[in-house]
């Protein structure tokens, strides 16, 4: 079929290199006039993705219309601060009943919406879904075996995507939790900030694992609140992203979180690193929901405190260590 990959990011661009090897008509739309240039210029050198290749078959294009009038599935791929602003101009291309899977995670600050809401509020009579996981573009985009899982509000819909995205290297699960997976996707960016910090201090496995653990009740706590349910957050975009996000090489969260505990400030992490660093435009949100919510979220509310309110990466750490004692799980009784 005839998919649109919107945003020609990492991400964007690996999803796109997915769908095309799967026999799929794909069309690769990028905001940015260099960049569709550069990657029509040479598709054997794909930024930020060694070893990628993108097939020839792929258009590459900065015509919005020519992207969004035509494929039964677009994908939003473009980094979350930018998907407002995308749905807003996508609208009038897209035809009623058009499946949309987002694929990008993160929580519009001043709305506190996921992004599934925000493409639902500017685009009508379309067809919602998302895909999330432990899925770093780096490896999608070289064939390495992958797991992910796709939301949406039908059985139908979610099987139809199933079908288009799953290969012999990229294995797709279906859920009707699509509140679960985009708060799941989004929050554990946050905490992989956490976790990159503890690095940056010199910290060991054990203070990572804690954060982990931690982050994932944490996480939990306000999903349920929110509507989500337990079963997502232990499974693919809950532990399974988290782990990855905090562990992983690839992970952007997690470098500038390292580079914050050297000492850098954030903005300075966020140049080094030379990508979005969705955890920073989530950490707000994240705390806003959970003060509506009336979650506690003593990693969420650290890591805001050392991001924008200039608190030392280690005395954010000493203070998640001294807090009051309490009760690992509250719902077990005595």
């Amino acid at each position: 079929m005839k998919i649109s990959v919107l945003g020609a990011g990492t991400w964007g661009t690996a999803l796109a290199i997915l769908l095309s090897n799967n026999g799929h008509e794909v069309i690769l739309w990028s905001a940015l006039e260099r960049e569709v240039q550069a990657l029509n210029h040479d598709r054997n050198n794909v930024p930020n993705l060694p070893e990628a290749i993108l097939p020839e078959n792929i258009l590459v294009t900065g015509d919005l219309e020519l992207a969004c009038k035509e494929p039964k599935i677009i994908v939003f791929a473009v980094a979350s601060p930018y998907v407002r602003e995308t749905a807003k101009k996508a609208n009038q291309f897209i035809k009623k009943g058009t499946i949309i899977v987002n694929v990008a995670k993160g929580i519009e600050e001043t709305t506190l919406e996921t992004l599934t809401d925000i493409i639902q509020d500017e685009i009508k009579d379309v067809d919602i879904a998302v895909l999330s996981g432990p899925s770093h573009a780096e490896e999608v985009s070289r064939g390495i075996p992958t797991t992910c899982v796709v939301g949406a509000s039908s059985k139908a819909t979610a099987s139809f995507i199933q079908d288009a995205f799953m290969t012999d290297n990229f294995r797709v699960y279906t859920s009707p939790d699509i509140i679960g997976i985009e708060l799941g996707g989004s929050l554990k960016n946050v905490i992989a900030l956490a976790a990159g910090i503890a690095d940056g201090l010199g910290f060991g496995d054990n203070t990572k694992a804690a954060l982990m653990t931690r982050g994932i009740a944490e996480i939990g706590r306000l999903g349920i609140q929110m509507g989500g349910k337990l079963e997502t957050f232990s499974g693919l975009s809950g532990v399974g992203d988290l782990f990855v996000t905090c562990t992983s090489k690839h992970s952007r969260n997690r470098n500038a979180g390292y580079l914050i505990g050297k000492g850098y400030t954030m903005n300075e992490a966020m140049e080094e690193v030379k990508q979005v660093v969705e955890g920073v435009f989530s950490a707000k949100a994240a705390l806003a929901l959970a003060k509506k919510y009336n979650v506690e979220m003593p990693i969420v509310e650290q890591i805001n405190l050392v991001l924008f309110e200039n608190k030392s990466a280690k005395s954010a750490v000493a203070d998640l260590l001294l807090r009051d004692k309490t009760q690992e799980n509250n719902s077990l009784e005595w």
